[in-house]
């Protein structure tokens, strides 16, 4: 596929068929972890691939209820694959801890922000478009209910990004509630792009 056409075909979809991934598909999915940015070449990027259906149902379970009651349709709990997203800042602090590395005074002072949540946005992105070179779909919610991490089986030194839904689209069906008419329009890009 054309690079063109993977951007075109990424975007965020919430409404799925069953039909199983093969698992030859997922594993190309998800090789990007290793080609996805993170600073100084930390390598702080955690995945767990879930199609355990016992372990979906319960976290679409705790998700889904929030969506159903705002007019969208089930589609945590129809994805076949969720991608769990993680991130080990640790990973971050031991690198910057290394000789080629660290400065006179140390590591403090070196993270004018969290690049271990940055990088992983990045992350997220490169497998949305790996996804979309294969003809699946994916969608993405945050960790905010309680225990996801435990549930996916997190360790405890490594924080939670967020899930990607992974799947068939639905006939471009994305599931977005029919009450939802007043969807934004795309910002010019001249609104967007400051040229100096």
């Amino acid at each position: 596929m054309d690079f063109a056409d993977v951007l075109r075909a990424r975007r965020m979809v919430r409404s799925y068929r069953p039909d199983p991934v093969p698992e030859d598909v997922v594993r190309r999915i998800v090789q990007v972890v290793h080609r996805a940015p993170s600073a100084g070449f930390s390598q702080g990027h955690r995945l767990i691939v879930v199609t355990d259906p016992d372990i979906r149902a319960e976290v679409a379970a705790r998700i889904e209820p929030t969506y159903v009651e705002s007019g969208m349709k089930p589609w945590v709990s129809v994805a076949p694959v969720l991608i769990v997203i993680g991130v080990r800042e640790a990973s971050y602090h031991e690198r910057y801890q290394q000789p080629d590395k660290v400065t006179e005074d140390g590591e403090e002072g070196v993270w004018p922000v969290p690049y271990w949540w940055f990088d992983s946005g990045s992350l997220l992105v490169m497998l949305q478009m790996a996804a979309a070179n294969e003809g699946l779909a994916t969608g993405f919610f945050g960790p905010h209910a309680d225990g996801l991490a435990e549930l996916v089986g997190l360790p405890a030194d490594v924080g939670l990004s967020g899930i990607m839904t992974l799947g068939y689209s639905d006939d471009n069906d994305r599931g977005v509630p029919a009450t939802l008419t007043n969807r934004p329009k795309r910002i010019p890009l001249d609104g967007l792009v400051t040229w100096r």
